[in-house]
């Protein structure tokens, strides 16, 4: 008997089967994904709008067809004509179901925007912009003296500015003239200086005296969110942030899945290449409007991203970091024009800088991160962790430094999670559990009041309590380990075991209920045995990589740790060592960076020195290869178990109490021996 169709929703992850004709509203509401609607479903408000996406999806276990949904009809045209939709977008209210299929939910489409943690860092920072304005005054015409206005404005740069030599593209010859002559013959010049010692060229041109305000963007481009800060090119200063989820996921949530796509579905690359451009432009133009400036006036950005997407941003195929030996087409730093990238939102002439990759896993955003906590400058030994789907570590001192990349996954951002979901208001972000009567209390996205403080009802009323977020994952995780309802192994206890009704069973396992909103028609938000290995994996690929980075360096132990990345600046250092994400290390020596790769990516925009220095900086960095490297799946394995099998954890042990329960009730293999002979039998 044939299965209904898997209907699979991005970025949420949530999925589910459906019976063919059930229209994508209906299916994105009955699973609790955040999909709007205003209208009724009578296709009249657009809300509703999602993606589909076609091709082979081997991490989801799909193949998507081209007539996975119904045929484009009447009520959709008809939208489209009056208001237009963008390429391949359908209403959720017209297109139903008729095959498997991954359906991306855009930002727009949802009620409760997506919150993209990546907010900027305070920073004093060098100011040396490779953009800057100067006023010149430009000698008039003479018939005497025949010379093109572009000479005499190179002249007039020369003397008054010392800039011997520019180039202009056609773009500023064409608006060249008539903007001396508004300007009575004086003019401001927006000049792009690199490092590597091309002439200066002309950007853009203003007539009279300009005040000077030129804007940069300093992009973080993740595989699972983009996050932009609008950056005053005068003195530095942070004025916007702001970011949205990439919408690459809806072809894989993480690198090697975006790889497989593009390997198996010719032109998978373009489409991706598309997807996230598109952003690009859409989060300029959020963040100009926020700003309330001219996005015109953004004239420059800097990206820092990992290898897959930096190629994907260059419209480069991947396919090659896929397989050994994991080769980039340019390890180098790039610079060239934002056109180039269809950056459309930003002024056309503006330039574009990407940092350069240490190696074929270890990226633009690892480059970035050294560049901003420069562990070389440092005599004690610091790690640094970047956590994310793809983890970047590194490790050094003023002798050495190391790096590598570990693949966490996307568990740690709420994704393979049963009750799981992106940050956004109604997520559950923190979690505490008492280790006597075994109750939770929690506090969601959105409001500052714990669950059990009076009046959260109320001040949650509006916005729910939806799932539970990355960092309220890794929270709940490890505080049930604390309160004894978690084995060192990752088993959870039964209710008699633990002595709490909320162990429920599942099956053959258990879950832990964190939060029972099904009376009110809410969700069931509970632990699940499958939820602990998710985390247990992406835990183990952290703690893997960094522990290969200590043997290489020849220790056992860190001076310093620190978290980086959105998610690392809002995980606790107590929790991320009960888990064992990290090695032991006095939790005093543990602090977070925020969004390292972002404020990386700030230096760089306000100075080109730092770009030199970055440059010389990943020659120098060496680069460990996990993914062939025997011990670390040795040291994976280990790590599997909370904080770990071997390592003592004895700092951690000296300040948290960790209980010595087990609820392996069949021998080693936990429980699967016996399951197996009641089959049998």
């Amino acid at each position: 008997m044939s299965q209904d169709p898997l209907v699979i929703f991005t970025p949420s992850g949530k999925r589910g089967r459906f019976p063919v004709g059930t229209p994508v509203l209906t299916a994105a509401r009955k699973l609790g994904v955040d999909l709007d609607s205003v209208c009724g479903g009578r296709g009249i408000c657009s809300k509703c709008q999602v993606t589909p996406a076609y091709g082979d999806f081997p991490k989801h276990g799909v193949s998507v067809a081209q007539d996975a949904l119904s045929d484009w009809n009447a009520v959709e045209q008809r939208y489209d004509d009056k208001r237009g939709l963008k390429q391949g977008r359908r209403l959720g209210c017209q297109a139903t179901i008729r095959a498997d299929v991954v359906i991306d939910v855009p930002a727009e489409s949802q009620v409760h925007r997506q919150v993209v943690r990546k907010a900027a860092q305070i920073r004093a920072m060098v100011m040396d912009p490779a953009t800057r304005a100067v006023y010149v005054e430009v000698e008039e015409p003479d018939m005497h003296a025949p010379t093109g206005d572009f000479e005499r404005l190179k002249s007039a740069l020369s003397a008054q500015w010392g800039v011997p030599t520019v180039m202009a593209d056609l773009p500023v010859l064409r608006k060249l003239q008539p903007t001396l002559r508004k300007g009575n013959w004086t003019a401001t010049v927006v000049l792009f200086q690199d490092h590597k010692g091309a002439p200066p060229r002309i950007l853009d041109i203003y007539p009279g005296f300009d005040d000077g305000r030129l804007f940069g963007l300093a992009i973080d481009l993740g595989s699972t969110t983009i996050a932009a800060h609008l950056t005053d090119l005068r003195n530095g200063d942070v004025l916007a942030s702001s970011g949205l989820m990439n919408p690459q996921i809806r072809f894989g949530e993480d690198l090697m899945s975006r790889v497989s796509y593009a390997m198996m579905n010719p032109g998978g690359d373009v489409e991706m290449t598309r997807a996230v451009r598109e952003a690009l432009n859409t989060l300029a133009a959020e963040i100009a409007a926020e700003a309330q400036i001219d996005p015109l006036r953004i004239m420059e950005v800097v990206f820092v991203c990992n290898p897959v997407m930096h190629h994907l941003l260059l419209g480069i195929d991947p396919v090659e970091l896929g397989q050994a030996p994991f080769a980039l087409a340019t390890s180098d730093s790039v610079t060239l024009g934002t056109a180039e990238l269809e950056l459309d939102a930003i002024n056309p002439a503006g330039r574009a800088y990407i940092l350069p990759c240490i190696a074929g896993h270890v990226g633009a955003d690892a480059a970035a991160v050294a560049l901003s906590e420069d562990p070389g400058a440092r005599d004690d030994l610091t790690l640094v962790v970047d956590v994310g789907t793809n983890a970047e570590i590194l490790l050094g001192n003023a002798t050495r430094v190391l790096a590598c990349s570990s693949p966490t996954g996307p568990a740690f951002e709420g994704a393979q999670i049963s009750s799981g979901q992106r940050a956004a208001p109604g997520a559950i972000e923190r979690v505490e559990i008492d280790p006597v009567t075994k109750d939770p209390r929690f506090r969601i996205i959105g409001c500052e009041l714990w669950s059990d403080d009076p009046g959260f009802a109320d001040a949650t009323a509006a916005i729910g309590i939806t799932g539970i977020c990355g960092s309220g994952i890794i929270e709940a995780v490890a505080e049930m380990r604390m309160a004894g309802l978690l084995d060192p192994s990752g088993l959870i206890g039964s209710a008699e075991q633990t002595g709490t009704a909320r162990c429920i069973a599942q099956g053959r396992t258990h879950a832990y209920v964190l939060h029972d909103g099904t009376e009110a028609d809410g969700p069931l938000i509970a632990v699940t045995q499958g939820d602990i290995r998710a985390i247990q994996l992406a835990k183990s690929a952290l703690y893997a990589g960094a522990r290969l980075l200590m043997d290489e360096m020849g220790v056992d132990q860190v001076d310093r740790v620190v978290l980086a990345g959105a998610f690392g600046a809002h995980i606790s250092p107590k929790h991320a060592m009960v888990l064992g994400m990290i090695p032991d290390a006095p939790l005093d020596a543990v602090s977070s960076a925020g969004n390292a790769a972002g404020t990386g990516a700030r230096i760089a925009l306000c100075s080109t020195a730092m770009r030199a220095r970055i440059e010389r900086m990943v020659r120098q960095i060496t680069k460990v290869e996990t993914a062939i490297e025997p011990r670390f799946q040795e040291h994976f394995v280990a790590a599997n178990a909370l904080p770990h099998a071997t390592a003592p954890f004895a700092t951690l042990r000296g300040v948290v109490d960790l209980p010595e329960v087990s609820f392996n009730t069949a021998g080693g293999d936990g429980g699967r021996k016996r399951r197996r002979s009641r089959a049998a039998t």
